[in-house]
């Protein structure tokens, strides 16, 4: 279900009743609308949520620079980066104390395995996911080209539901993470 971001907004468009678009750039009021609120709908929807199709982790490059107070070391954050799941150091994804400022990551360990939400292509977004992303879409371009309030509250409705199904869907590709450290467990020997 390989979709483009024109795709998309296409599919938001003919929900609400909207004349199709055949580019991003057409001219057309639901060309402007779709170009000004696609990118900030889908990056605002891919960072609500620990997605397992845009969850990462990579070791981050330590910049030269030191930060000027609070920690001693500074990490390039990578391309397309959303949102900090975690770090870790070493061979591990959590941990370490640190701290988002700018483009980078602050922090006293040496060095950083980062976790985290990136912003991949619509090309990899699964059926649950675009499905979500449309409802949302068709809600937020409804007022700007209906100008029904009442139809965009029940959009926007519509959208909560479909987008908690996709979290719970993405939730069950994975196996259920342990508590670690909790101290009633830990009393219970």
């Amino acid at each position: 279900m390989a979709l483009t971001a024109l795709e998309l907004c296409t599919r938001a468009l003919l929900r609400i009743g909207a004349q199709a678009i055949a580019s991003m750039d057409e001219g057309t009021a639901e060309a402007e609308i779709a170009s000004g609120l696609y990118s900030g709908t889908r990056d605002a929807l891919l960072s609500s949520h620990p997605w397992s199709f845009a969850t990462g982790q990579a070791t981050l490059p330590r910049l030269a620079a030191e930060p000027t107070a609070d920690f001693r070391h500074a990490f390039q954050l990578p391309p397309g980066f959303l949102r900090a799941l975690s770090a870790g150091g070493p061979s591990m994804g959590r941990g370490i104390n640190y701290r988002l400022l700018e483009d980078r990551l602050h922090s006293d360990a040496p060095q950083v395995t980062l976790t985290y939400i990136f912003l991949p292509d619509e090309s990899s977004f699964p059926a649950f996911f675009a499905t979500a992303l449309v409802a949302r879409l068709s809600a937020e371009f409804c007022i700007p080209l209906t100008e029904s309030s009442t139809r965009a509250q029940f959009l926007f409705i519509q959208a909560e539901n479909e987008l908690r199904g996709a979290r719970r869907t993405d939730s069950q590709q994975a196996t259920t993470r342990a508590i670690d450290g909790f101290p009633l467990i830990q009393v219970r020997g």
